[in-house]
């Protein structure tokens, strides 16, 4: 359940940050506009999907002078940033925040903010965003379009596509 604490933060919420950090169950967590979001860990299968993406996407993205980073990165600045399950990038620099990525990889899990989060994107100049949902066995490939993202049949970044995509996937039952 979304809950949402107002200034000023009491200790108890202070320790329970830290208490993430400190174990690493902070590596999903976002900043919305200065607002903390904390985001659990990736469910077995999204683990799953993901280990594919990087398997299928690195050798392509590669190719096409691409630096591939399937896994957990930060988008954005301090006070508002959000963490894709992985995405490509121009160049190999290495950065706390990205200001953007060629694509950001979303894995859905029920509940999260997948969908949410594609205004930031286009905000920060993404220039593709490839959404994977494991339990539909789903792939949607969205490219930037004026302030917004409309889906395409192949990825101007790499040679791939939803459907060829979601064909190599072996997808978790």
């Amino acid at each position: 359940m979304p809950t949402l604490v107002l200034d000023p933060e009491p200790v108890e919420i202070k320790a329970l940050v830290e208490r993430r950090r400190r174990l690493g169950q902070d590596l999903y967590d976002e900043v919305w506009e200065g607002v903390l979001h904390m985001n659990p860990g990736p469910h077995g299968r999204d683990a799953n999907v993901q280990q594919q993406l990087a398997e299928i996407l690195g050798p392509l993205a590669r190719r096409a002078g691409l630096m591939p980073r399937v896994g957990p990165f930060n988008i954005g600045s301090p006070g508002d940033y959000r963490v894709p399950g992985g995405g490509l990038h121009r160049s190999a620099a290495d950065e706390l925040y990205y200001p953007t990525a060629a694509l950001a990889i979303e894995i859905v899990s029920p509940g999260d903010e997948t969908f949410e989060k594609l205004p930031f994107y286009a905000a920060h100049g993404v220039a593709e965003v490839l959404i994977v949902d494991p339990l539909q066995r789903s792939v949607r490939w969205l490219r930037l379009a004026g302030d917004g993202y409309a889906p395409i049949a192949g990825s101007s970044l790499i040679e791939l596509g939803p459907d060829a995509l979601a064909e190599r996937i072996d997808w978790p039952t």
